[in-house]
């Protein structure tokens, strides 16, 4: 979901772009009018998430799946080892990928579990030499999310945030990497967000392919070849947009209203619906359920589709239900779930 005003914003400028006569899409990435755009970008993701000078931000293409290999190709040091937690359907992508490129030990798994929970942050602790330990924050499949992240030491913390970055206030010196397709908080697809520790830089292989290189983008500061303009564009104004709001902290604080909201409709509706995550480990941006009688949940996609509740059929690999809260959703909008869903289970029950 994006937001409105953004959106508006887009189409109000998409043919002229200011003064310039031309779209920014149109203009060349090289010249002043989408330099402006890049660099205010890049500054208002820094302050919003609090970067610190010791990083580097990086804007690429390619989604979190380029991702899941660009990672191991810089960081996995030659006859080493990466550590990876299996939480879910997007971690065990990673894991595959980066089991082509090197040696991975998955230090857990919620496999037998069914991707329910996660392993205490505490007790989680990285193999001695190990090049990084990779954790995806939010797992949009199964419904579970990291509320505290393991401490690391000295071996790299690497995150997938893609589908929480900035819904929460982050502690980023906690991690030698995040990552990000843009796609569900910060704008359009067509563009993933790299944060990395400008230490870590130094590690990148110079065997690699330029543009597969971490060291090549923070060199020429994402802009060795023609950026993703148009979802950077957007993102500048969605930046904007939370800036205004009051930053992660306001944003956590709505998304947590707004998550109760729906989990209490869920449990109140004495076994109607049922969340399968254990609330401890329950996501803020995504929530799954299953109705109680399963051959009844076509029927409720359908219903809930004709109310104008669209995007609930969960994942094809898990079924059930799932509503995604990712930033620009609104309390009003959850309370339009949460009135059909009261008003389903009584027609149903």
């Amino acid at each position: 979901m994006m937001p409105t005003g953004v959106l508006e914003s887009l189409a109000a400028d998409m043919v002229a772009y200011r003064e310039t006569g031309l779209s920014l899409i149109e203009v060349s990435h090289r010249g002043a009018d989408y330099d402006r755009v890049h660099q205010e970008t890049i500054g208002l993701f820094r302050e919003l998430m609090r970067v610190p000078e010791e990083y580097s931000v990086l804007f690429l293409g390619g989604g979190a799946t380029m991702q899941f290999s660009m990672l191991p190709m810089n960081l996995l040091l030659p006859g080493g080892t990466a550590d990876y937690v299996d939480s879910g359907a997007w971690a065990l992508k990673a894991i595959n990928e980066a089991r082509k490129v090197g040696k991975v030990n998955v230090l857990w798994s919620g496999e037998e579990d069914h991707y329910r929970l996660l392993p205490p942050a505490d007790a989680l602790k990285p193999t001695v030499g190990s090049s990084y330990l990779h954790i995806t924050s939010n797992e949009t499949i199964g419904g579970i999310q990291w509320e505290r992240f393991p401490d690391t030491g000295d071996v790299p913390l690497v995150a997938d945030m893609s589908s929480d970055i900035l819904s929460r206030p982050v502690d980023v010196s906690q991690f030698g990497l995040i990552y990000a397709g843009a796609q569900k908080n910060l704008g359009p697809a067509g563009l993933t967000v790299v944060i990395i520790q400008d230490e870590l830089l130094k590690r990148c292989s110079n065997q690699l392919g330029s543009y597969l290189s971490y060291s090549v983008h923070a060199k020429a500061n994402s802009l060795y070849n023609t950026p993703p303009v148009f979802p950077i564009w957007a993102m500048n104004l969605v930046l904007q947009g939370i800036k205004a709001q009051g930053g992660a902290a306001v944003l956590a604080g709505e998304n947590q209203k707004q998550a109760e909201e729906l989990y209490r409709a869920i449990d109140g509706s004495g076994g109607f619906y049922r969340c399968p995550v254990r609330p401890e480990f329950r996501s803020r941006m995504n929530v799954v359920w299953r109705l109680a009688e399963e051959d009844k949940e076509s029927l409720f996609i359908r219903e809930s589709a004709a109310a104008g509740l669209v995007g609930l059929k969960g994942h094809r690999s898990v079924g059930g239900c799932r509503a995604s809260l990712y930033n620009a959703m609104t309390m009003e909008g959850v309370r339009r779930l949460t009135s059909f869903m009261a008003d389903f289970a009584r027609h149903n029950a």
